[in-house]
């Protein structure tokens, strides 16, 4: 069985003994039932990871000893960034969560004109820490020990109007002429995703205008929980590492 894997945020150093961050802890202890002396694995989300022990635990507050950094790596070699438009109930979290477990280096959250969820203000900033907790939480179970960036919530429109490094930039659409295997990124790659009912047509042309070109996945109409996930996983098959060797 393989040891637990629990992300901290502040940076760690081997040999080291630290006190664990209370979420950790409290999931060590209560929920796992560590006992001291066991084995666990910690990640700060600068690459690598330290193997480490119990040391000692009080009441809530657990405290364990690192080993040696190890240069552990499960990144793929595509460079994907998500653009997800809101999306209503747990679908955001599930899309956030799996995407994760699909090698994506950022996401970015966006508000657009179909989105059925409205957030702003420090209800914007609540929900976009919890979707870095639900990518932490993600990255500790399918063994990433770097952690993707989740982006401050905004606007699509605004998004947009921002300068772009990426060397790809696509959305779907089931009326594209051109598929998904037609197309070959040479750098970063982002891909647009729209909320319930999709992007607006005028999302389209302006997404399309700053350089994003519409490709289908197949003849299907996907949902929005479905389409990002099936075109991350696509995209690892053709130019990630889904491809094997």
């Amino acid at each position: 069985m393989n040891s637990p894997r629990f992300y901290c945020r502040e940076a760690l150093a081997p040999g080291a003994h630290v006190e664990l961050p209370e979420p950790v802890a409290r999931h060590a202890v209560r929920v796992l039932r560590l006992p001291p002396g066991a084995a666990m694995v910690l990640f700060d989300g600068r690459g690598g990871e330290y193997p480490a022990r119990i040391e000692r635990i009080e009441r809530d507050r657990v405290y364990a000893e690192l080993g040696a950094w190890r240069d552990v790596e499960c990144e793929s070699p595509l460079d994907i960034t998500l653009v997800q438009a809101l999306q209503v109930g747990d679908k955001m979290d599930f899309t956030v969560q799996k995407a994760v477990e699909l090698g994506v280096r950022a996401i970015v959250p966006v508000e657009s004109r179909r989105s059925v969820l409205r957030l702003a203000g420090e209800r914007a900033g609540k929900r976009v820490a919890h979707w870095q907790g639900v990518v932490a939480s993600a990255c500790e179970q399918c063994g990433r020990n770097q952690v993707p960036n989740v982006a401050p919530l905004e606007k699509l429109e605004n998004w947009l109007s921002r300068p772009s490094t990426a060397a790809l930039r696509l959305m779907l659409s089931p009326e594209a002429e051109q598929t998904l295997a037609e197309v070959r990124p040479d750098g970063p790659v982002q891909l647009l995703i729209g909320a319930e009912g999709g992007l607006d047509p005028q999302e389209m042309i302006a997404a399309g205008q700053v350089g994003f070109q519409a490709v289908r996945l197949g003849p299907r109409v996907l949902r929005t929980e479905t389409a990002g996930l099936a075109a991350l996983a696509a995209m690892q098959v053709l130019w990630g590492d889904f491809r094997g060797g």
